[in-house]
């Protein structure tokens, strides 16, 4: 018999994607949309490219390339399009109007992904928080559901319209859940006042989104924190602190991955998380050296850091899956001018290489006690942003070999 139930489950997960060229053609972009996908838990049954000049108005694809998608959904049981790209509100309603099926873009789709890997309270209350703020304006009559309990009618003022209401409502719940984030930052900020009264050095795995950071973070602290091969493995931050022998402890954060054109409203609703980031003494960026993107990619995670105000943070690049790279099958490490370990390459997965990931962190301990002390006679008091640069980031650096 069959179970018309899981049929139709089935169908909601089968997906269309879309990519247009428009002068800037990018494939890798739309093999990251595929793998954003998959991560969401859906089947990819085919890929409609296509080339234009600028987006249309109205649908963002020609009419002859709109009729080319309605096809394929007709030749298949797709019930979903995602396209590459973000969407107006009304490009979204005449789309989803026109193949008669649910269309999507790029943004919705990462924060679909981040609604489902989000576990703390911290990270729920931020994923829903941007959602809200993404769908502000693609509101149509969806919210009256937040008070239905205690009754909508006479809920409305004098002249108030449907849509008015549930935008007011909208509005009710992103303030209410500013403040709550509000309140999680304030606690944030009291622990990490602790740790700098303690002098304990912190670090923050950083880099694209599966660079390998939770297989580094658990190899280097003995955590379980949850590492698999997919997009956006890791939402929430986690923190744990690390021994170095005849050094003392640093503190470490596993953070969220980045990725190109992560939505700003995510970037905004995590600010919170990410300043485990933004007041780091260093940062440990990994880099997947086994994809050819690589050189993109930090450059990618650079442009990030700098929106959030990170950017002035030493970091120490790690090459991170040599054991799956062409180039190199050897783990090592490279000094700049100045004596310090400005990269390293390991195997996060089978552990080659972290005795340097320790041995730079112990080199930054000493560094930084020295800092401390010479901040300490000169002023009087300890000065929380004198860490010394350990890498000096110059304008068309060769990444240590890796072409």
């Amino acid at each position: 018999m069959i179970n018309h139930t899981e049929l139709k489950a089935e169908k909601n997960n089968i997906a269309i994607l879309v990519g247009l060229n428009l002068g800037d053609s990018d494939k890798e972009s739309l093999e990251e949309l595929r793998q954003l996908a998959i991560s969401d838990q859906l089947i990819v049954l085919a890929v409609v490219e296509g080339k234009r000049s600028r987006p249309d108005p109205a649908t963002f694809v020609g009419s002859g390339k709109l009729d080319e998608i309605y096809q394929v959904l007709s030749q298949t049981s797709a019930s979903l399009v995602i396209f590459n790209h973000d969407l107006s509100p009304i490009q979204q309603r005449n789309l989803t109007e026109r193949l008669q099926c649910r269309v999507i873009d790029r943004t919705s789709l990462i924060l679909d992904i981040f609604a489902q890997r989000a576990k703390s309270r911290e990270g729920k209350l931020q994923v829903e928080l941007a959602q809200l703020e993404h769908l502000a304006s693609r509101l149509v009559r969806g919210w009256t559901h937040l008070e239905r309990q205690k009754g909508g009618i006479g809920l409305r003022g004098p002249g108030e319209t449907q849509l008015e209401t549930d935008r007011r409502l909208l509005a009710k719940r992103v303030k209410f859940l500013r403040e709550k984030l509000i309140k999680l930052q304030r606690q944030r900020g009291t622990q990490r006042r602790a740790r700098q009264r303690t002098k304990v050095m912190s670090v923050s795995i950083v880099g694209y989104t599966n660079a390998g950071k939770s297989t580094l973070f658990n190899n280097l602290t003995r955590s379980q924190t949850y590492a698999a091969d997919q997009l956006f493995a890791t939402l929430d931050t986690t923190t744990r602190k690390l021994f170095i022998p005849k050094c003392g402890e640093v503190v470490i954060s596993d953070t969220v991955g980045f990725i190109r054109g992560l939505p700003h409203t995510l970037v905004a609703a995590f600010r919170a998380t990410l300043e485990e980031t933004v007041q780091a003494d260093m940062l440990l960026h990994v880099v997947d050296a086994a994809d050819p993107s690589r050189n993109e990619h930090i450059a990618e995670v650079n442009k990030l850091l700098k929106e959030i105000g990170a950017e002035s943070i030493p970091q120490i690049l790690v090459f991170n899956k040599i054991d799956c790279a062409e180039s190199s099958r050897t783990a090592n490490y490279v000094r700049d001018e100045y004596g310090r370990i400005m990269s390293i390459r390991l195997s996060a997965k089978t552990g080659d290489g972290l005795e340097f990931v320790k041995l730079a962190l112990a080199e930054a301990i000493a560094q930084n006690s020295v800092d401390l002390r010479e901040s300490f006679l000169e002023v009087g008091k300890v000065n929380d942003s004198s860490a010394t640069p350990f890498l000096e980031r110059e304008e068309g650096l060769n990444y240590h070999g890796i072409k």
